[in-house]
C-alpha cells in the first residue's frame, strides 16, 4: 500500500510542477531509484513513459495559450529525438551506479542553474530579447536539441529542466520556452520510454505504467492550465533548492 500510495503522489505532485512550471521531471527517477527501490532501467522506463503523457498535454494547453511555437519546437525536437536514441544506447552500456551518479550531477547542475538564471521582466511578459536568437539558427537548433536530448535520455532528466533555461539565454520568452520544452520533452521520452521498457519489460510493470500515465497526467493537465496564475520564479527556485539538496545527499551521503 506504502509503495502505491508514493508511486502516485509522486507522479502527481511533480506533474504538477512539470505543468506549471516546465521543470521537476527529473525528480521522478529519483523516486523510483531511492524510496521505492527500484532498479535505474525500470525507473527510467517507467518515468519516460510519464513524460511521454506530460509532453502531449502540457504542449496542448501551452499551445492554447500562445506560448509554444511549433515550427521552432519541431526543428528542436528532430535533432532531440536522434540524441535521445543515442542516450538511452549510451546507457546501457555504462554501469548503473555510474548513471545514477551522472543522474544526481544533471540534478545538481540543473537545480544550480535555475537557482543562478535571472527571470527579468521581459522575460516574464514575453516580449522578444535582443541579442542572439537561436530560432534563427537551423544548426544551432538541431545541434541543441541533439546534445540536450541524448543528455537527458541517457540520465533521466526529462528535458525541460536543462533545455527550458538554455532557450531563455538563446532568446527565446520563458513562457514560451516552457511550452517548446514540453513540447520536445515528447520527442526525447518517446525513444527513451521504448528503449528501457525494451530492457525491463515484465508483467508487474503494466499497473505501475498505467498508475503513473494517470496520476502525472492529472498533474500535468492541472499545472498546466494555471501556469499563468503561479509566481513561476518562487516556484521554480524552490524546487531548484530541494533539487540540489537531494543531489548533494545523494552524490555524498
Amino acid at each position: 500500500m506504502e509503495f502505491w500510495l508514493i508511486l502516485l503522489l509522486a507522479n502527481l505532485g511533480v506533474g504538477v510542477c512539470v505543468g506549471l512550471t516546465g521543470v521537476a521531471g527529473f525528480l521522478l527517477p529519483i523516486v523510483y531509484t531511492g524510496p521505492l527501490m527500484m532498479g535505474t532501467t525500470q525507473a527510467l522506463a517507467l518515468s519516460f513513459g510519464a513524460f511521454v503523457i506530460a509532453g502531449v498535454l502540457a504542449a496542448l494547453n501551452y499551445g492554447k495559450e500562445g506560448n509554444l511555437d511549433l515550427p521552432f519546437g519541431v526543428k528542436l525536437s528532430a535533432g532531440s529525438l536522434v540524441g535521445a536514441i543515442l542516450g538511452v544506447r549510451l546507457n546501457l552500456v555504462i554501469p548503473e551506479e555510474q548513471v545514477k551518479t551522472i543522474l544526481y550531477l544533471v540534478v545538481l547542475v540543473s537545480g544550480v542553474s535555475i537557482l543562478l538564471r535571472k527571470d527579468g521582466k521581459g522575460e516574464l511578459s514575453g516580449k522578444k530579447k535582443s541579442g542572439y536568437q537561436i530560432k534563427e539558427h537551423l544548426g544551432a537548433t538541431l545541434l541543441l536539441g541533439f546534445v540536450t536530448g541524448a543528455l537527458c535520455a541517457m540520465s533521466g532528466a526529462g528535458g525541460p529542466v536543462l533545455v527550458m533555461p538554455l532557450l531563455v539565454v538563446l532568446g527565446i520568452p520563458v513562457r514560451m520556452a516552457v511550452g517548446v520544452s514540453l513540447f520536445n520533452m515528447i520527442f526525447i521520452s518517446i525513444p527513451a520510454f521504448l528503449g528501457y521498457l525494451s530492457q525491463c519489460f515484465e508483467g508487474s510493470l503494466i499497473p505501475m505504467l498505467g498508475a503513473a500515465f494517470v496520476s502525472h497526467g492529472l498533474g500535468v493537465w492541472a499545472g498546466s492550465l494555471y501556469a499563468s496564475r503561479i509566481n513561476q520564479v518562487l516556484l521554480k527556485r524552490g524546487i531548484a533548492v530541494f533539487s540540489v539538496l537531494i543531489a548533494l545527499w545523494k552524490l555524498f551521503l
